[in-house]
Order: C-alpha cells, then structure tokens, then sequence
C-alpha cells in the first residue's frame, strides 16, 4: 500500500474527498497516525520537513517503508516543503515516494525552472513533485516556514506553472497560514479564488496551514476540490498538551507508560480531520 502522491490523489480527485498530510517528526506520532489511519480506514500522507528529518534521522524512512508494506490502507511518504533540489535528491534516496519543491519565494521563472529540474529526476524513479504558487503565511517562530505576507495564487499563472513544470499536485495559497493561529486572529480564505484556479488546472490541488482553520472552511474546501490538507501544528500541539498533563506526575519516566495517553489524546485529532476531510473508508476505493 505505499504509492506515490500522484496515485494517492488521484483517487481523491476523482472521488472529492482530502487526504491528510499528518507532519511526522516522533516515533510514538507515526504509530498512533497509523492506528488512526487504520481504525478509520483512510488513506494517508506521512509528512516530513527537511527540519523534521534532521531530528529524527533518514533511518526512520526504512521503518515508514516498512510499516506502510504491512497496512491495509495507501501511505505516501511525502517530503514537505523541501528548499533545495539536494534537499530533494536526498529524499528521494532516502526512500520517500513523493517530494515537494518549495519555489515559492523565488520569481516566477526562477520556480519554474526549479520545479523542471525537480520532476525531471524525480519522474525517473517514480516519485511524484508537489509545487507552490503564491505564498502562505506563518504565525509563529515555530510553523514550517516563516513569512507574514500572503501572496495569493493567480489562476492564470497556475495554468502556466503546471504547464510548464510537469509537477503532480499543486499547492495554493488562498489565505491560510501554518502553525496555530493567535487569539483574534482569523483567517479569511479566498474560496471563490480556489473555485477559480480548479476550474482551470486540473492537477489536485494542495491546502497547506490546514491546522486551526474553521471546520466549515476546510469542508468547503474539500468541496471545492481541494485533495490534500496539511495538518502539524493540530496533531503536535494535542500530542505535547496532554504530555504535559502526564508529566504533572514526576514519579513517571517509562516511555511506554507516559506516550500512549499522549497518543490516545492526538488520535482523537486525526480522527476528527479524517473526517473532516471525507477521507473516512476512502482506503477501500484504492483495493483492487
């Protein structure tokens, strides 16, 4: 059951629903995502930034491989956000089946260019390129990238983009932004922009800062046509919110004992954008 991002969502296209994209970066995270994902019967893309997989190793990729070979539900093991074409070599040798080439701060051309050389080595072994157009903005120190400013996808130029890239999926930037969102704060998505850039690309569409969106936002999103939905900050901050609960008990020290209710408390996350996203018994559509 592991694939690339370009079967994975093609099936989500066809079908309107997401996949999530779960950012992985603790081993305890990536079982419990697991179980989700089986419990609810979704396919799923295990997300990880350059950052992430400096923490926990290239080593793990082999484990995610290998766990993903014995699950009854679709798994992509997606680099996210990757800055540099090395960046995404190593991926790719690293054994992810999908990459993304994050050009997005570069010029129009200069991202072009990029994403060209980026599908043209990934293609060759069957890995899959995701690209961005436009910018999506950050809320705190912590988010995966960092930059206030939104500059927002233009659909003409998405249609030139992915014309010209050959990339697999596309993210837009409609106005969300990564990591959590302050008090007060709200994001104002651009649905009517995102209605307009999928009637005129026809690659799946990508929604990064899915976390701490409003709920009916997202769903309309999915209605809308979006087929993949970034989510770390919701997942990380349930994980260490209740760590921290249990840690209030300093006897504790047995990672087994402590983790699992930490776990337990994320899963309930993941089973909520699961089906937030309509993804809930979508593993069954990609059996032969």
């Amino acid at each position: 059951m592991l694939i690339n991002m370009k079967n994975l969502l093609k099936v989500a296209n066809e079908n309107k629903f997401a996949v999530p994209a779960f950012n992985i970066s603790d081993y305890s995270m990536l079982n419990g995502i697991f179980e989700a994902c089986e419990e609810k019967q979704s396919p799923v893309i295990i997300a990880i930034h350059p950052d992430e997989l400096k923490h926990v190793g290239t080593e793990m990729v082999l484990a995610i491989r290998e766990k993903a070979h014995k699950a009854n539900f679709p798994v992509c093991i997606h680099l996210d956000h990757g800055q540099t074409f090395e960046q995404t070599i190593q991926a790719i040798q690293a054994g992810f089946t999908s990459v993304m080439i994050d050009g997005s701060t570069l010029s129009f051309e200069e991202n072009i260019a990029e994403c060209k050389k980026v599908v043209e080595a990934a293609h060759a072994v069957g890995v899959s390129v995701e690209g961005e157009l436009g910018t999506i903005g950050s809320t705190d120190s912590q988010a995966e990238t960092q930059g206030n400013q939104i500059i927002y996808t233009n659909s003409e130029d998405a249609v030139k983009f992915v014309q010209e890239t050959g990339i697999d999926t596309l993210a837009v930037a409609i106005g969300t932004s990564h990591g959590i969102y302050p008090k007060g704060m709200k994001p104002e998505l651009k649905l009517d922009l995102l209605t307009e850039i999928k009637g005129k690309v026809s690659i799946p569409l990508v929604l990064h800062g899915g976390s701490n969106n409003q709920d009916h936002e997202i769903k309309e999103s999915v209605t809308r046509g979006v087929s993949k939905i970034n989510i770390s900050s919701d997942i990380k901050a349930a994980y260490y919110e209740k760590m921290r609960e249990v840690l209030a008990d300093e006897s504790l020290r047995e990672p087994n004992v402590i983790q699992p209710i930490c776990v337990a408390h994320m899963k309930k996350t993941a089973y909520h954008k699961i089906e937030l996203f309509n993804a809930e018994g979508k593993a069954a559509l990609y059996q032969s």
